[in-house]
């Protein structure tokens, strides 16, 4: 792995859940300052039990309260958009906060998603590929993509894109929905997806501190070629689960929820040959039966 950028003084997750305390943890194993940044007193409570500091900051408000920055500091920016319409507002307030702040970030590292690419057909789709989003979900984090690459070029300050696809680990798998025997497509029928296990979403998100670029995006995936109805009847063979029943397009159309059904209409690969090669990373689950050992 690319050895991490230690001149950091001090590390902020904004957006502190699951992956930003993976990341926060791999920084305090390096005995570098952290503050994880959440939305309530509750999610405060809950990074502090697990060692990390934390601070309550909801950017759905239109106070400021991000925290005085140190100087030389890195911020990860996980914070979600919105759950609706096209634009970050999330986002907009939390430039809004650093512009108030006496010191600014070295570099950003935010992460937005494969999404923005729009449907491929199944096609392969390195970083240079232009943008194309096409559902809500999409537009929403690439208007955070745009206004952090506005504000960064502005302000001379690092920037790392990271688009992911799927994220999977313990905890994150869709169990319930493959108990409740939820249908999923015909296997051929099934868009082509992209996935990354949560430890290595975290080893990268670090990794991605110490690259010597002032703006760069990457694509995040184990790489391995998979669709979406063969995970779910993976997971429910591997879970010793009945698998859920399989239908085609028009009876999709008829019991699935309109936000699936915007996932399952787009399709694509996503290359991470710029991942491993740039930030050195080495996988410790390259497909998705050498990670599901860790979900038990």
């Amino acid at each position: 792995m690319a050895q991490a950028n230690t001149t950091y003084r001090h590390v902020y997750v904004i957006g502190c859940g699951d992956i930003g305390a993976r990341v926060a943890r791999r920084w305090q194993s390096q005995n570098v300052a952290v503050t994880g940044i959440v939305r309530s007193d509750i999610s405060v409570q809950h990074l502090q039990a697990q060692g990390i500091p934390a601070r309550a900051c909801d950017l759905g408000q239109t106070a400021c309260c991000v925290p005085a920055l140190a100087a030389s500091s890195l911020i990860y920016y996980f914070t979600p958009p919105p759950s609706t319409g096209q634009q970050d507002s999330h986002c907009r307030q939390f430039l809004h906060c650093l512009d108030a702040q006496a010191q600014r970030p070295a570099r950003i590292i935010a992460i937005s998603t494969t999404g923005v690419y729009g449907d491929r057909g199944g096609d392969l789709v390195t970083e240079d590929e232009p943008p194309n989003p096409q559902v809500d979900r999409a537009h929403r984090r690439y208007d955070m993509e745009t206004q952090l690459r506005s504000w960064s070029a502005q302000h001379a300050v690092d920037l790392i894109i990271l688009r992911v696809g799927g994220i999977y680990g313990p905890g994150r798998l869709p169990l319930e929905r493959i108990q409740k025997g939820i249908p999923i497509l015909y296997e051929n029928l099934a868009p082509k997806t992209n996935r990354i296990h949560a430890d290595d979403l975290a080893a990268i998100a670090v990794a991605a501190a110490g690259v010597e670029h002032r703006y760069r995006v990457y694509n995040v995936s184990d790489g391995t070629d998979s669709n979406m109805s063969e995970y779910f009847l993976t997971l429910a063979d591997y879970f010793g689960l009945a698998r859920p029943p399989q239908v085609d397009w028009a009876e999709a159309e008829r019991v699935m929820s309109p936000g699936m059904l915007s996932y399952l209409r787009e399709s694509r690969r996503v290359s991470n040959a710029r991942m491993l090669q740039e930030l050195d990373v080495k996988l410790q689950y390259p497909d998705l039966m050498s990670g599901l050992e860790s979900c038990k």
